[in-house]
């Protein structure tokens, strides 16, 4: 397949080398200028989990495009969430009927979230990866598993193409029935992750305090009410975060899922955004329907 990443940011990088090294041919588009700052090679330094754990350290040369051209099988989408709706807007003008995946974490509704692309033309999925980009060098890293929406009435066609895709890498695939609710509470767990990230000063200072995950969980519950009156459904990590006690879940994920040397630490430790996107895009609903967020609400984000 030859496929357009939008973007060369952590997450499309890594992806594109993996199916770049199952055959498939891959380029960026990327905004004018963007070219000339990138250049036409990235260092990486990341851990391949598909088939244990790899650590991969090369210059890979990458192909890089100002304006996007025709004959493309599939389009790929990870930006950073508020970046998706312009992304959207701009590709519905040059991607022609070229299916789109969209990559990403969302808040919105995922048809508003991407007109004026048509849902016919989209299938949405999310990523089991991390780190980030300094100085010209990735640092970060993928696990086998990615999540993909089951299809949807009009997508048969594009869901299989991106699984045939992803499966020709050896990726794993976990099918989601309902997307939005997962993206919904997904959403949320960043944003508690931010509420810390944003009181720490950074992802590794947040996995230097052993009360940092409890935290997180006391976050995850003073958000439930806003996911409930949005309609979303309790899963499995909604239920791990919120009915687990704080003084339990701490321990539970400084010492078994973000222990030393582990994988999802290693790619949070990699992380340098310090955004705060997720933790203003839930105050502002939250004060829409007049639900309080003191714990939100005291950050610097909002």
């Amino acid at each position: 397949m030859k496929i357009l990443f939008f973007g060369r940011g952590v997450i499309s990088t890594q992806y594109a080398w993996a199916f770049e090294q199952a055959g498939h041919t891959v380029e960026f588009y990327v905004r004018k200028g963007r070219k000339k700052t990138f250049g036409s090679s990235i260092q990486l330094e990341m851990w391949d989990a598909r088939r244990g754990k790899q650590l991969i350290q090369e210059n890979w040369n990458v192909k890089l495009h100002e304006e996007i051209s025709p004959g493309y099988d599939l389009i790929i989408v990870s930006v950073n969430t508020e970046q998706l709706p312009e992304a959207a807007r701009f590709l519905s003008t040059v991607a022609g009927t070229t299916p789109v995946l969209i990559f990403n974490n969302i808040w919105q509704d995922l048809k508003s979230a991407i007109s004026p692309l048509s849902m016919n033309q989209v299938v949405f999925g999310f990523p089991a990866a991390g780190g980030g980009i300094a100085d010209k060098k990735l640092r970060g890293g993928f696990l086998k598993m990615v999540f993909l929406e089951k299809p949807r009435t009009g997508t048969e066609q594009i869901n299989n193409k991106i699984k045939e895709l992803f499966e020709s890498a050896h990726f794993k695939i976990s099918w989601i029935k309902d997307m939005q609710n997962w993206l919904w509470i997904h959403f949320a767990m960043n944003a508690a992750m931010e509420t810390e990230v944003l009181k720490r000063g950074s992802f590794s200072a947040l996995l230097n305090h052993s009360d940092s995950f409890a935290n997180v969980g006391k976050h995850m519950r003073e958000m439930t009410p806003v996911l409930k009156a949005r309609g979303a459904k309790s899963d499995m990590i909604l239920l791990l975060l919120t009915k687990i006690p704080p003084v339990l879940l701490g321990p539970l994920f400084t010492k078994v899922i973000m222990a030393k040397g582990s994988l999802p630490r290693l790619f949070i430790e990699y992380n340098n955004s310090k955004e705060g996107f997720a933790v203003a895009e839930v105050v502002r609903e939250a004060k829409k329907l007049g639900i309080p967020l003191p714990r939100l609400m005291n950050t610097p984000a909002t």
